[in-house]
């Protein structure tokens, strides 16, 4: 008889209705999107400080390069020494105090300073030494005689028309758009393979510390029970990032309404009026809409839900068997590495390898390997993939799936029934002979 659907009910229904999982499902939404909206909040109460700062430009070489904006406001101080400019700058509560002596133009730079009371802001000072270092430049050529309106003049941006032999036109803002998806996709099942993997596992570990397992084994085949909590625990792990995305979304708009700050209306109406008033901005919004309109997505979609669940079955499966073969927690530590290390590689395959060389052979070959295929094959496809390879991949992911089944079946069989003893791969392999 099959029992298969009578164990994934009872898991699913053992993870969704556990107190700590409800806990993490409605709680771990608010930590997130609290802790985002308060990091905004702080950005930007942070971003809209005002700072003053006093400057005491005895070279008169840099009056007309700091020049004040909506939160930096530059206040000349003339005729007094820097004694005296200290103790105005600190009296009238001034960020800082920036001091440019009366020295040749090719010395001044190492005399510069920037007095504070406490230590100023990396990006502020950052930009405060581009300015100057832009102004010396300048001074600097022009004391050699160079026109400094013909450099200006001769320089030119180059930005290179990208397209393919058949017209359809790319960018380099595309590649990384192109990129960014196999990223996020790798990065999420990443993700669900190690919160809803380690579930599977100590779910088994459980049961066979508890003895229960060999009151259900009785009535049921190890595979239909391995089977059951691959697929209850994930139909749990859907449910919870689900719940995860609406959660999210809901809050984010009550937490912009609370802040008063509503993000995407910001950042729509400055796009518009930056590309309005600057032709340049404008066309480099019109690539990038071009390039996501350009995006295979219909492909992305379909391909992404396909290789996600069965790269996360294939890995499931493995950590069943583990959690099979082991008596508590602190012995699965040696037979994680071999799990993990596929899916660090095939990060670092993907954004080494596919952004240079797409369709290159290790690109190619790794994106095959069923271990890797889900994530590189991902970041394959918005470059263009023959469907023919994507099925073909996608077939090997399968049967590898199927056959890795078959091999963690023989180990849960044999491993659920143990007890006291510290497996090693040797034993395991042996297990593989019953």
């Amino acid at each position: 008889m099959n029992h298969l659907p009578l164990i994934i009910k009872r898991e699913y229904l053992a993870k969704v209705k556990n107190k700590s999982f409800l806990l993490m499902t409605f709680l771990s939404p608010l930590i997130m999107v609290g802790f985002i909206s308060l990091v905004t909040y702080l950005t930007t109460v942070n971003n809209e400080t005002i700072r003053t700062i006093s400057v005491l430009d005895e070279s008169e070489f840099f009056k007309e390069t700091l020049i004040s904006t909506e939160y930096t406001k530059y206040h000349y101080l003339d005729g007094v020494d820097l004694e005296s400019a200290k103790s105005l700058s600190n009296q009238a509560s001034s960020y800082g105090l920036l001091y440019i002596p009366n020295l040749p133009i090719d010395s001044v730079s190492e005399k510069i300073k920037f007095l504070s009371e406490d230590a100023p802001s990396l990006t502020f000072i950052t930009n405060l030494e581009s300015k100057i270092e832009n102004r010396i430049k300048e001074l600097k050529l022009e004391k050699s005689g160079v026109d400094l309106a013909k450099i200006k003049a001769a320089n030119t941006n180059v930005n290179l028309g990208q397209e393919s032999y058949e017209g359809v036109k790319t960018s380099k803002a595309g590649s990384f758009m192109k990129l960014a998806f196999g990223g996020f996709a790798g990065y999420l099942l990443f993700m669900f393979i190690i919160i809803y993997g380690n579930l599977i596992m100590r779910s088994v570990i459980e049961e066979k510390t508890s003895r229960i397992i060999e009151v259900i084994i009785s009535s049921v085949k190890p595979i239909q029970l391995m089977l059951g909590k691959i697929f209850g625990t994930s139909l749990a792990g859907i449910t919870q990032f689900a719940i995860w995305i609406v959660m999210i979304g809901v809050l984010m708009l009550a937490s912009s309404l609370i802040f008063g700050v509503d993000l995407s209306a910001t950042s729509q109406q400055e796009i518009v009026t930056e590309a309005m008033n600057n032709p340049a901005v404008n066309s480099e919004l019109q690539g990038y809409i071009n390039d996501f309109r350009a995006l295979p997505l219909w492909n992305l979609i379909i391909a992404f839900v396909l290789f996600f669940t069965g790269g996360y079955l294939l890995y499931s499966s493995l950590y069943a068997a583990i959690g099979a073969a082991v008596d508590n927690e602190t012995d699965t530590q040696q037979f994680m590495i071999p799990i993990i290390m596929p899916l660090i590689f095939s990060f670092y395959i993907g954004f080494f390898t596919v952004l240079e060389d797409p369709h290159g052979s290790i690109s190619t070959i790794f994106s095959h390997v069923p271990f890797t295929s889900p994530v590189v094959m991902l970041m394959r496809i918005p470059f263009g993939v023959p469907l023919w390879e994507q099925l073909l991949s996608l077939f090997i992911l399968v049967v590898t799936f199927v056959f890795t089944v078959w091999i963690a079946a023989k180990i849960y069989r044999v491993g659920i029934l143990m007890y006291g003893k510290k497996p090693s791969y040797k034993e395991l392999i042996k297990w593989l002979k019953y």
